[in-house]
């Protein structure tokens, strides 16, 4: 029987979190969300729920934290004179299209705030419920102020479940990579995590569905398990892959400086050793086989204009 899900409004004074990270493309950022629905085992985000004295095992995954002051908050720290535009990411730390925003609709709401100010944003999600929002994005990306991300991990949908048991299906993500590309909406396929032993085996044929499917960039990112990650994780396996959890883990640790996680700026994001390079040819050669390149979305800074006082411009 599936655990309930519990959700508590949060009222911060503000809604943009910024960052000065060397390995990170983004400088600003926006969680409509804390914890996540969706309950992926290898989220790096599970730690986050310590400051809220929660559990990052079941707890993130179904006491839940919504912030639906968020679009008030956004058009406030855009009015300010001070502030300068540069694209706003959303889906960093949890995903603004898990099940809850069907009920909260936070995420359409900042959507609609970008469109009317005309502010660059990204979205990153494993979920096809960002289709319920195509005619806000089909606008943004008119005026080249949007990019939108599908992560897929499998093409099994019975491993799927297991490793993501609320986010969509992986034909569900296919389907929606294939109708933003049909809209006119800039879309990339992220191939996040691979995992060692479980997962790698299916990076091929998941380029090959995107690339057909009219995706014209892709990008890959290896298993992080930083903090409580790991042991989670480790649990995950002797569980459902008993037969091979040593071997994933000898992987890990061979890409990650003979530890469980490498938690240093650059080397984070950069697995090294010889399994890295593997996969990392691996996505090239099938990346390039499936017509893809790198992601290269510029978007538009210079059409900002600030929200009018307390009033919602036509979206037009």
């Amino acid at each position: 029987m599936a655990a309930s899900t519990a959700v508590t409004e949060l009222h911060p004074k503000t809604i943009l979190s910024f960052n000065q990270s060397p390995d990170i493309l983004f400088d600003r950022s926006i969680n409509p969300f804390v914890g996540c629905e969706h309950g992926c085992i290898y989220c790096f985000a599970r730690p986050s729920h310590a400051y809220h004295d929660l559990s990052p095992g079941l707890d993130f995954e179904t006491k839940l934290f919504a912030k639906p002051d968020a679009a008030r908050l956004l058009r406030e720290t855009l009015a300010r004179r001070r502030y300068r535009p540069r694209p706003i990411a959303m889906g960093t730390n949890t995903d603004p299209y898990q099940p809850i925003e069907s009920r909260y609709r936070i995420t359409r709401e900042i959507l609609e705030i970008c469109l009317e100010t005309r502010h660059p944003v990204t979205i990153t999600t494993k979920s096809d419920r960002v289709l319920r929002d195509l005619d806000l994005l089909v606008q943004l990306a008119e005026r080249q102020l949007v990019a939108v991300a599908l992560s897929v991990t499998t093409q099994d949908p019975r491993l799927s479940g297991l490793l993501e048991p609320r986010a969509s299906s992986p034909a569900k993500r296919m389907a929606a990579l294939a109708r933003l590309v049909q809209e006119g909406v800039p879309a990339h396929c992220s191939v996040a995590p691979v995992i060692p032993a479980i997962t790698d085996c299916f990076m091929e044929e998941i380029l090959q569905q995107a690339g057909d499917a009219g995706v014209k960039s892709a990008g890959w990112i290896a298993l992080r398990l930083p903090h409580e990650v790991a042991p989670l994780f480790r649990e995950w396996l002797s569980v459902h892959f008993p037969d091979r959890g040593d071997k994933v883990m000898s992987i890990v640790r061979s890409m990650r400086g003979g530890r469980d996680n490498d938690p240093r700026f650059i080397s984070r994001m950069r697995p090294r050793g010889v399994w890295a390079e593997l996969f990392r040819s691996r996505f090239r050669i099938a990346r390039k086989r499936a017509g893809m390149g790198r992601p290269r979305f510029e978007l538009d800074c210079s059409q900002f204009r600030r929200p009018q006082d307390g009033v919602q411009m036509q979206l037009i």
